[in-house]
């Protein structure tokens, strides 16, 4: 097992994505909110794209657009342009403004920005609530961006008071199938909750017959500004353990209580976020929850002799790879490479934590990876599946096994954004998913070409 980057020249196919793109999705999921990125035009048309292509959905990102001339003289007035062009088309509630390399390379000042805009626009009513994040590309992984951005939205909005019977959810980037589990989920507990953010409807929404600019859904402001008041927070992420959080900000500000537990992916961490619930709430698990962990536990004894010893590469942000890990090895398959593009420290230990009771011998981990040393070391680890986003296909098709297709982003799929991952119900989607792709695959190349398992 290692925790050590490979020493390689330059990164040509990197393991993740930018920063401003995480935080673009985070306040996609907060109501009535336009993402709005300080900096070239570029950087805008480049993330909306991307994002488009996995969700199939509009996604409209403002840009102040700065050119030569802003990178030299700054760019706040094109800031202030442009939030002004933004308040007149969109009539936003809120607007999310992070920053990008250029702004944040020439040390563009946003806060003091804003504070200048908000005092030159004083005698109008009516502003929208301005929430600000730094996420320059150069520093960090879209995941970094995306919890800056929930981290933001608490620190400059949320308020503290009388404590009530709210329960702060605080789930990372998943995807919209995944978000509307979890309020399910919490609905059937039977305790109010905040989830932060939401992408279950901005991101996935119906067809009508005339064009929303700012989509329905998202997380509510006003309950963003009340989880300060909540009795606890739930935050999803081993590796947020030395990370400062929205769920710490609530924590050492607020006195909120954080519990901080693994994405609930497969049977052993969908049972610890299960407990942390019962425990708040004084609820027992809702029967039919108990009838989905019996029916996937069946379903693993029905797979596993077609599973077990298989081999796997994960790859992907740093707790969907942990939670995967967790998943795959409680089924029987061994991940013998765990890669990713996040630079926490604490990849190694997090899938240490969920497999050693699991796993004769723990798997090769690395992080800061790129995908051309993902391909070096899969090719002499001779797996049987592949298990992350659409980046890995290449290597897929070189190596000509199965990409099981989880996380983001997935370009060469539809439905991406439906893929459920978390609680037991997304467990059993993609057991059956993994164990009919290592079924096909050995149907694939018998010569018999048997129809009969």
């Amino acid at each position: 097992m290692s925790n050590n980057t490979p020493d390689y020249i330059s990164t040509t196919n990197a393991c993740k994505l930018c920063r401003p793109l995480g935080a673009c999705l985070a306040f996609k999921g907060m109501e009535g909110t336009v993402p709005f990125l300080h900096g070239s035009q570029g950087c805008a048309t480049y993330m909306r794209r991307y994002i488009i292509s996995h969700y199939n959905e509009p996604m409209d990102i403002a840009s102040s657009s700065l050119s030569e001339k802003h990178a030299v003289y700054g760019g706040g007035p094109n800031l202030k342009l442009g939030l002004t062009n933004v308040r007149n088309k969109y009539a936003p509630d809120m607007i999310g403004i992070a920053t990008t390399c250029l702004t944040e390379t020439i040390g563009d000042d946003v806060p003091m920005y804003l504070k200048e805009y908000m005092n030159e626009t004083g005698d109008e009513t009516g502003l929208p609530t301005f929430v600000n994040v730094a996420s320059p590309s150069y520093a960090g992984t879209h995941m970094e961006g995306f919890h800056g951005a929930v981290k933001a939205a608490v620190e400059q909005m949320a308020q503290g008071g009388p404590v009530t019977e709210c329960i702060n959810l605080l789930p990372g980037f998943v995807s919209c199938a995944d978000y509307r589990l979890l309020s399910e989920i919490m609905e059937d507990f039977g305790s109010p909750f905040t989830m932060l953010p939401d992408l279950s409807l901005t991101m996935d929404r119906p067809a009508l017959l005339e064009y929303e600019k700012v989509p329905q859904g998202g997380t509510p402001l006003e309950k963003i500004r009340a989880m300060g008041r909540s009795r606890a927070t739930i935050e999803f992420g081993r590796t947020l353990e030395k990370s400062q959080t929205a769920g710490t900000v609530l924590d050492e500000r607020f006195e909120v209580k954080r519990y901080l537990t693994g994405m609930p992916i497969g049977i052993e961490e969908t049972d610890r976020f299960f407990d942390i619930l019962s425990s708040i709430t004084g609820r027992p698990v809702p029967e039919k929850y108990v009838l989905e962990r019996g029916r996937l536990v069946d379903s693993y004894v029905d797979g596993h002799k077609y599973v077990f010893g298989k081999k796997a590469v994960i790859y992907g942000e740093e707790d969907l790879v942990t939670g995967i890990a967790a998943f795959l090895a409680e089924t029987g398959v061994r991940p013998v490479l765990c890669a990713s593009g996040g630079r926490s420290g604490l990849l190694a230990g997090a899938i240490r934590d969920v497999t050693a009771d699991m796993l004769p011998e723990q798997p090769a981990v690395y992080e800061g990876m790129d995908f051309f040393e993902i391909s070096e070391m899969a090719e002499s680890m001779k797996p049987d599946i592949i298990v992350g986003h659409s980046k890995g296909y290449p290597l897929a098709r070189k190596l000509g096994i199965p990409l099981i297709r989880v996380g983001f982003p997935i370009h060469d799929r539809i439905g991406g954004h439906r893929i459920l991952h978390l609680g037991y119900r997304g467990a059993q989607a993609l057991f059956d998913t993994v164990v009919n792709a290592v079924i096909a695959r050995k149907q694939d190349k018998s010569y018999v070409g048997y129809s009969y398992m």
